[in-house]
């Protein structure tokens, strides 16, 4: 088996983007809650997809802490469990998504949608 780290057909695996879906600029305001401790961190999205998002942020959290992820925009809310999984300090960090349950899923796909319209 060739080295990853050379030249051909591995070398596309090896340096692949690790989102699993597209994000789209998007801003909501952002309230997590730290579920270990219960502290608060509040910010603004910059980018959305239906697997995560990335919140504009001078308080962070860990690499690795469950969250409650709770995005409003306008009229509607979406809730979701996530987990940090991309730290920024003093800039924010991205989320992934790991349970979004109804309604709150039908508005992100929503959101989603018209976005990937546009």
């Amino acid at each position: 088996m060739q080295d990853p780290s050379s030249t051909g057909p591995w070398r596309s695996i090896a340096v692949r983007d690790r989102r699993y879906s597209i994000r789209y600029p998007f801003a909501a305001d952002a309230l997590l809650l730290d579920l270990e401790t219960g502290t608060t961190a509040s910010g603004v999205t910059s980018d959305l997809s239906i697997a995560g998002a990335f919140i504009c942020s001078s308080k962070t959290f860990k690499v690795g802490c469950r969250v409650r992820a709770t995005l409003t925009r306008k009229d509607q809310v979406v809730e979701a469990l996530a987990v940090v999984r991309v730290l920024k300090p003093r800039v924010g960090m991205g989320v992934e998504f790991l349970d979004v349950e109804g309604p709150f899923d039908q508005i992100l796909f929503r959101w989603v949608e018209q976005l990937r319209r546009k």
